[in-house]
């Protein structure tokens, strides 16, 4: 097998995993998620950290001892908690498609974010796929009132973090485990708030009372926390070999597989209303997607050229 299959491979494989782990939180609808998201930090940290002692790279917490990359793995570890946290509650609130639209107007954002702060150019194309995200993001506040503000809360916390991502040149697993270890103390807080604290359902309160987090919890959930580690790693696993082997141009439009597959997990098989507003945002934003994928395209072409 080429080296070309076996990135594209890697990569649709990643994006496939991220696309449904949707199912995967949905398994954890009585577990309240914030203390999904402690349990996905500490599990993902051990997870991680116990791969790195497996594969001999004992030097990773070296990265801390320079004050620079020490504060970009904070701000990326706070970025992406909140990005967790907020993608787990939107999935197990009936918002699968909202975070889905999130992640599809990402990249976007992305560039957007890298022109204000890294000075990047955008090229025309970027522009108009960035102008045609949002009208197609502001088609709900027109319609119907109501500012989509989980999917653009969704892509602005994920293009943060990869704009600090951007700052450390490091392994990905290192980089993982640094982030996860900063982001224990947010994990250590969680874990001590009683679940009628953060989540005020009579459903809930009834069930846990005023117990702390492991207090009542099931066998069959401990398992699925714990299990929260692996499946956080092995998609950024694949994703980093994926991008070694492949051009930015195809990384670029296999991305977007994880939120169609998430999209059509909320309309099929959450049974989330999808009505003509939502097919109307997410035809401007598909109009976006295709300008960016081809702008990338297009670099992709012109650098070959030199």
């Amino acid at each position: 097998m080429t080296s070309f299959k076996s990135g594209v491979l890697c990569a649709v494989g990643s994006y496939a995993i991220w696309g449904t782990l949707p199912l995967f939180w949905h398994l954890l609808l009585n577990i309240p998620p914030m203390q999904i998201l402690a349990s996905r930090i500490i599990f993902s940290f051990v997870f991680v950290a116990a791969l790195l002692l497996v594969l001999k790279k004992t030097k990773w917490l070296a990265h801390f001892k320079t004050a620079g990359k020490r504060n970009y793995f904070l701000l990326g570890a706070l970025f992406i908690s909140c990005n967790w946290g907020l993608y787990i509650w939107a999935i197990n609130s009936g918002h699968t498609i909202e975070a889905s639209l999130g992640y599809y107007i990402n990249p976007l954002v992305s560039i957007l974010l890298g022109f204000f702060f890294l000075k990047e150019r955008l090229t025309p194309l970027q522009w108009a796929a960035f102008i045609l995200c949002a009208i197609g993001v502001s088609i709900p506040t027109v319609l119907s009132g109501t500012f989509p503000w989980i999917s653009v809360l969704l892509a602005l916390t994920f293009g943060l973090y990869g704009l600090f991502k951007k700052k450390i040149v490091a392994d990905t697993l290192e980089t993982l485990c640094c982030e996860t270890l900063a982001a224990l103390p947010i994990a250590a807080f969680l874990l001590l708030i009683p679940f009628a604290a953060i989540n005020a359902s009579p459903e809930t309160t009834a069930l846990f009372g005023e117990k702390f987090y492991m207090s009542g919890i099931r066998l069959r959930d401990i398992v699925l926390l714990i299990l929260a580690g692996p499946v956080t790693a092995l998609p950024l696993l694949l994703f980093s070999q994926g991008a070694r082997l492949i051009p930015l141009s195809a990384l670029g439009f296999v991305q977007f597989i994880s939120p169609t597959i998430t999209l059509i997990i909320g309309i099929f098989i959450f049974h989330e209303p999808f009505g003509a507003a939502n097919a109307v945002t997410f035809s401007f934003v598909a109009g976006g997607v295709l300008l960016y994928t081809l702008s990338l395209v297009q670099k992709s072409y012109f650098q070959r050229q030199r």
